[in-house]
């Protein structure tokens, strides 16, 4: 119980970006409760992994080596995790809100009884009393996320059974390794002692994985439109835009829900997290929605012809005006100068 153990995703030989950010989330949980950061990984072969994630802070790995186990597979992989958080008995278990990180959770908190908050945005440390026992728990795990397609944010506490499990989006925290790596532990796990021949009932015979056509976490600048830039046609006006500077073009929620733009390119609490260098917000009102999915971005240039929207208060240049009359001239602007 004096521990957290954070699910480690892989992909093309690498860890995925969503168990890096959960880990240095997790080392700050970690020091608020004093307790040990642990990471699960299972694979074909994952000893290879250890040193990074030692440097992202966890003090011990727990590795789960099967050829068998190259790619997940649900019922082994549930098998051994349930397995290690029976013995382990963590407070605290974090999963990324992947395909793979919806499918096992679930599954692990089923088999323990513990509860999970599904699509996270944000985790905190905090403290609870309930109103008509007036018993009191301390340091219990706040999970945060969106709730009522967006409309308000819930607080989700979990104060008796264990682990407190959550799964959280990728790109809602920070990745950050540590300047000096932890002197961890590895700890192997034996398989054969946990997973049986029936769990591998359902045989991967292909796998097809789709390049991501749409990169906006990547993008260094973003220029994201909403509900005022007015139509689908005026959209073209952010793309000539990104064309120019090299950017990906975002939306607002409810511009993705106008049909302006593709739901792949939705920023905010229920779609992406973006902390690019530039982003440009046009014809975004700026409600927490949106922001809370760019607000941490570098820079923020805001475009809107209402002098009193919120995306002004949190822009470091508001510009006030018609953006079908501003973008055009930025586009110009920036051709000729940049000859």
């Amino acid at each position: 119980m004096d521990n957290i153990i954070i699910y480690i995703e892989t992909e093309g030989g690498k860890i995925s970006d969503v168990s890096l950010e959960l880990l240095t989330k997790g080392r700050t949980l970690a020091g608020e409760l004093s307790c040990k950061l642990e990471a699960l990984i299972i694979g074909s072969s994952v000893e290879q992994h250890t040193q990074e994630l030692f440097s992202y802070g966890a003090e011990t790995v727990y590795i789960a080596q099967d050829k068998r186990l190259e790619h997940y597979l649900t019922l082994p992989y549930s098998a051994i995790t349930i397995d290690l958080f029976k013995k382990e008995r963590p407070q605290i278990a974090l999963f990324g809100a992947t395909s793979i990180g919806r499918d096992l959770a679930p599954r692990v908190s089923s088999a323990l009884v513990s509860g999970l908050t599904a699509d996270c945005t944000s985790l905190e440390i905090g403290d609870h009393k309930e109103v008509k026992s007036g018993k009191e728990y301390r340091n219990l795990l706040y999970q945060i996320r969106p709730a009522f397609g967006g409309n308000i944010i819930a607080t989700i506490i979990n104060p008796d059974c264990r682990p407190q499990m959550a799964t959280v989006r990728e790109g809602v925290m920070k990745k950050e390794p540590l300047k000096t790596p932890v002197k961890g532990v590895v700890k192997v796990i034996e398989t054969k002692d946990i997973i049986k021949p029936e769990d591998f009932v359902v045989e991967i015979i292909e796998r097809h994985i789709e390049e991501r056509k749409i990169d906006i976490k990547g993008s260094p600048i973003i220029i994201a439109g909403g509900f005022g830039v007015g139509s689908k046609e005026n959209f073209n006006l952010l793309y000539e835009l990104a064309s120019v500077l090299g950017a990906e073009v975002g939306a607002s929620r409810a511009a993705v829900d106008a049909g302006f733009a593709e739901g792949a390119r939705q920023i905010g609490q229920t779609g992406i997290t973006v902390r690019p260098k530039l982003y440009i917000a046009a014809g975004i009102s700026g409600q927490i929605q949106h922001t809370a999915g760019m607000d941490q971005s570098a820079m923020i240039i805001s475009i809107n012809s209402d002098p009193n929207a919120p995306i002004h208060q949190i822009a470091d240049y508001a510009i006030i005006g018609d953006m079908n009359e501003i973008i055009p001239r930025m586009i110009k602007s920036y051709k000729l100068n940049s000859k």
